[in-house]
């Protein structure tokens, strides 16, 4: 063989044969090149046609909280237990929990660890467990975004949007995201809601500990969580909160001593979610609130539910439980329904006010959704009686109104007090001779001394002295609404009221004029945000001297009248000044007593509806009456008629005497009515002569003592029922009770009987 032929041999001999040909250094190299440049090329593709999405609804979706004045939870609605707050509201030490906990390098990366991601990828290929390295904002990327999915695309995307995110948001928005979309365990979506399952408190309130356990959580929620927890688990969680706070000092985000004097925070024993309940009262709040908030933010009931709003209502717990307490021990431990039928069909409702601010502090709608679906304390379906007689008396100081023979009306004005007196208007009688309680008739009297006696006749005539529409128009002016119809029947107060109206009536005189509409929402936030609501004191709608003039009047009620023996002779007055005013309408279908201190009112109406078929016994006829039908009260707990002096009052006065101070005083601006000073002697003749001169009984009778003995003497009615049924609402006959009707004639509305 020759050298050519050698050398040919040996280069033969070199060459890689076979396969080895194909895989040479610098084809691999080249390959290796080529694929990464398609992987950029392939990931700037990506990256130009994936756009950041618009958040999935599952992660904006929120609760709507519903809390007491003091912070406590009433209740939450909606499908997803989350309330997102700001980064603000979160201790900067619980937010370095997080970040100690998931993403050291959160400040500074750029959405996306590259390193975090090999090193996931190393362990769960070598049996170390399945771990992604994603970064905070991957995490947030992947709950607000995208979804749960674990595929190679929903990971591509994730990357994609976790570097776009980076760039357009901050590191705070980020973590703020993070934290309020993660789920905890116990139902609880975002901190704010964890904070609470977990430890009771704000997300505003969590210590450090605190925070470095719910940031543990987030690895395991349901392995982690104390009360659910192997013995193993336990150990974990407890592992996993000392990773997080070592991670922290060594971050130079936690002292060491301080470090070292940090106890495991115990959580608490779950509670079940604040849903709305069918017992007790929290349902008439919640819905009470919800109504408010829907009317005064133009919501619809949609957008109300599709969550987020935080509802702080201005309930007083202290309050609204001595609330509670006074009705269960005045009237509902009183009923018995399997003994007596009627003790099934009353209702009783109540709302107290304060009348600086117009915030309900108090309320009571019934003995419970469950029981009683609708809200007693603001229905307006039973008449207020003679608690409207106030607003007559304002009406007529306010207008300056005179009789019929041209003198002033006070406190002092005298007026006959007969019995089914024909009232006159213009010199002409109007067809309306409303008859007083048991027709009984009085002589000359005084307004203060027909106020405190409910004497119907003389309202009815001071009705048509200051004109009806004259005193229609004081009642919006004060916040009723109505119908109101300027007839003479109305005087005895036979268009519909809710408690919360009638409130906010009393509260506009104790308030000196300035208009009261109770608001039972304190404030309301969405995200955050506090949002504007109006406000519940209105401006100067009547003088301050006409309230306070009616105030005055209004105290002989109490002292001297129909309210004198379950308030005023109550023990536990200690000295306190009080107004009010008692009222039952005809039939005695409803019961009220309105009254206020110089720093409370409260209205209590106590409402007979049918809770089966009942025969409804009045003005001498039979009523069939269906099941919420209005029906009498009469024989209720075992006594008589019921009047506002009674179980009404007596709610009243136990509520009041343990919830208002007993050294407010009145501030009144007037020189007349009892409060400030002495009734006049009743002349011979009243100011308007009578068609017959009236009778003077020698002992008028007081709210306790009738003319006449009733049926069942055991709880003998006050001056307010009266014997026969006022023209106003009619009687509804079957279902729920309708909304009162009036005579089509103003001046001829038949003749009206006492509503006290």
């Amino acid at each position: 063989m020759g050298r050519a032929e050698a050398r040919k041999a040996r280069k033969r001999a070199a060459r890689p044969s076979g396969i080895r040909r194909f895989f040479t250094w610098k084809k691999l190299l080249g390959a290796f090149f080529g694929f990464v440049l398609l992987c950029m090329g392939a990931f700037i593709v990506l990256y130009m046609t994936i756009d950041v999405p618009q958040g999935n609804n599952d992660a904006k979706r929120q609760a709507n909280i519903f809390k007491y004045s003091d912070g406590t939870t009433l209740a939450r609605s909606g499908k997803v237990n989350r309330e997102i707050v700001g980064l603000s509201e979160i201790p900067k030490g619980v937010q370095h929990t997080f970040v100690a906990a998931e993403n050291k390098t959160f400040y500074t990366d750029k959405g996306v660890d590259l390193k975090g991601i090999a090193r996931g990828a190393f362990n769960t290929l070598t049996g170390k467990g399945m771990q992604g390295g994603s970064t905070i904002t991957q995490q947030y990327v992947k709950n607000y975004y995208l979804t749960q999915e674990q595929t190679a695309s929903r990971k591509l995307k994730e990357l994609v949007i976790s570097l776009k995110v980076d760039q357009r948001m901050s590191k705070d928005d980020i973590l703020a995201g993070y934290i309020n979309t993660s789920y905890y365990g116990r139902g609880a979506w975002g901190i704010q809601a964890a904070a609470q399952a977990y430890y009771g408190v704000d997300a505003s309130q969590l210590t450090v500990q605190q925070g470095a356990y719910l940031a543990a959580l987030l690895q395991a929620p349901n392995e982690y969580d104390w009360a659910i927890a192997s013995d193993t688990g336990k150990k974990l969680a407890k592992a996993r909160w000392n990773y997080v706070l070592d991670n922290m000092v060594k971050m130079h985000w936690l002292d060491p001593s301080e470090r070292q004097g940090m106890k495991f925070p115990t959580p608490h024993a779950p509670k079940g979610t604040s849903g709305i309940s069918g017992k007790g009262q929290d349902g008439y709040l919640y819905y009470a609130a919800k109504a408010e908030v829907e009317k005064e933010l133009h919501l619809t009931d949609d957008q109300f539910e599709a969550g987020g709003y935080t509802v702080t209502l201005s309930i007083d717990r202290k309050k609204q439980k001595q609330l509670e307490r006074a009705v269960k021990d005045q009237l509902n431990d009183k009923l018995d329904p399997k003994k007596r039928k009627v003790d099934a069909d009353v209702q009783a409702g109540a709302v107290s006010v304060d009348p600086k601010t117009g915030q309900i502090v108090a309320l009571y709608g019934g003995q419970g959704l469950s029981k009683h679906y609708r809200n007693n304390a603001t229905r307006t379906d039973y008449q207020p009686a003679s608690t409207f007689k106030p607003v007559i008396l304002t009406a007529a100081l306010e207008n300056g109104a005179q009789t019929q023979d041209g003198k002033p009306i006070t406190a002092d004005t005298i007026y006959s007090g007969k019995s089914k007196r024909p009232v006159v208007s213009n010199g002409q009688k109007v067809g309306f001779a409303p008859p007083n309680e048991d027709n009984f008739s009085y002589g000359p009297i005084t307004v203060q001394k027909a106020m405190d006696d409910s004497v119907n006749s003389v309202f009815a005539q001071m009705g048509a002295d200051v004109g009806m529409d004259q005193v229609m128009a004081m009642a919006k002016k004060l916040g009723m609404t109505g119908p109101l119809k300027p007839y003479f029947a109305q005087t005895l107060g036979s268009m519909g009221a809710s408690p919360m109206e009638m409130a906010g009536v009393y509260a506009t005189l104790d308030n000196h004029g300035k208009l009261v509409t109770p608001h039972i929402v304190k404030s309301v936030t969405k995200q955050g945000q506090k949002l504007d609501l109006p406000s519940a004191i209105g401006g100067q709608v009547i003088k301050a001297g006409t309230a306070d003039a009616v105030t005055s009047v209004l105290t002989g009620v109490v002292d001297d009248g129909t309210a004198r023996r379950s308030v005023s002779a109550n023990p536990d007055r200690d000295g306190r000044k009080v107004a009010g005013k008692t009222g039952t309408s005809d039939c005695n279908r409803s019961a009220w007593f309105t009254g206020y201190t110089p720093d409370l009112v409260t209205s209590v109406g106590l409402f007979g509806e049918a809770a089966g078929p009942r025969t409804l016994h009045c003005s001498g006829k039979d009523i069939s009456i269906a099941r919420g039908g209005q029906v009498s009260m009469a024989g209720t707990a075992g006594g008589g008629r019921v009047n506002g002096g009674a179980f009404p009052a007596r709610i009243w006065a136990q509520y009041t005497f343990n919830s208002s101070s007993p050294t407010a005083k009145f501030e009144l601006n007037t020189d007349m009515g009892k409060a400030v000073a002495p009734t006049t002697t009743a002349p011979a003749t009243p100011s308007q002569t009578p068609s017959q001169t009236p009778t003077t009984p020698s002992a008028p009778p007081t709210s306790e003592t009738p003319s006449q003995t009733p049926t069942t003497p055991s709880a003998p009615p006050s001056s307010e029922t009266p014997s026969q049924t006022a023209t106003g609402p009619s009687t509804p006959t079957s279902g729920t009770a309708s909304p009162p009707t009036f005579p089509t004639d103003p001046l001829k509305p038949g003749n009206g009987k006492g509503n006290g």
